[in-house]
């Protein structure tokens, strides 16, 4: 069972390994001995992939744009561009015309990436093991990896915007003001660096959200199809229970799927407001 998990856990590694050399890693203890410069390479390949089915899919639409009766997929996009937008204009207060563009792309694209977690988990993954790749995970969501660095580029962005709009002398009063204040003059200094490490805190906190909670949702998701899923071999019992839980599980995380699009996107918003907010 340890063994089962573990393989579905384990993502297609490429690096430089101490004694192999550069290659893909054969085990989760090469993988790990490979260090911080190794690649999930199934984590790129299904990002990059489904980031380009999302430009290609809305490009087309855009292509076949009409003013008379839409198509079913011309309706579909201006449904999803109208929903950003409106929660765009909810949030953010400001004039700024990547937002709206910004929350789109994450909205579509996360949910994209979540959505692979509703493919059957054994499928993708036995059919790359008969083609002699030892590890192919499907979920690039589930990959900590991932998740970080689409918080980091949100992050970057309220750094930036941070500066832009408050400049350096304003943006450090902002880490410095708030919240203690005091009046006495030689206790200032100490009320700056309690409001600096408070605020640096804070700062953090925000891609750190964003990545953790996307990530811990679904990974604890797809550990939870693992489960399910090794019911099916578990005799016949025990394999109907796994079908019954399965379509209920998979009927629960359609609703999973979207809604953690949502929140990332919701999130970035008003973390990119409060970036341009010269008052915060």
């Amino acid at each position: 069972m340890d063994d089962h998990i573990n393989h579905h856990l384990t993502n297609l590694t490429f690096g430089y390994h101490p004694e192999n050399g550069l290659g893909f890693a054969m085990n989760a203890s090469e993988a790990a001995e490979m260090g911080f410069w190794a690649i999930h390479v199934d984590s790129m390949i299904w990002s990059i992939g489904l980031g380009l089915l999302f430009i290609l899919s809305f490009r087309y639409a855009a292509k076949r744009v009409t003013a008379g009766v839409p198509g079913g997929w011309q309706n579909f996009v201006e449904w999803i561009m109208d929903f950003v937008d409106t929660n765009v204009r909810g949030s953010f207060k400001h004039k700024n015309d990547l937002i709206a563009p910004l929350a789109l792309t994450i909205f579509i694209w996360i949910f994209l990436l979540n959505l692979m977690d509703l493919v059957p988990v054994d499928l993708i993954p036995h059919l790359a093991y008969l083609l002699g790749i030892p590890y192919f995970k499907i979920v690039p969501t589930t990959d900590i990896n991932v998740t970080i660095g689409l918080a980091l580029g949100v992050f970057i962005l309220i750094i930036y915007y941070s500066l832009k709009i408050k400049g350096p002398v304003g943006f450090v009063k902002e880490l410095t003001g708030a919240p203690f204040q005091t009046s006495i003059t030689p206790l200032k200094p100490l009320t700056w660096v309690a409001n600096f490490v408070l605020e640096v805190v804070d700062l953090l906190a925000k891609p750190a959200s964003l990545a953790l909670r996307l990530f811990g949702n679904l990974y604890a998701a797809e550990m939870i199809f693992i489960l399910i899923g090794m019911m099916y071999s578990a005799g016949l019992m025990f394999g109907l229970a796994g079908g019954v839980l399965h379509v209920g599980w998979a009927i629960f995380h359609i609703l999973v799927v979207p809604l953690q699009a949502f929140i990332f996107m919701v999130l970035t918003i008003v973390y990119l407001d409060m970036a341009h907010s010269e008052d915060h």
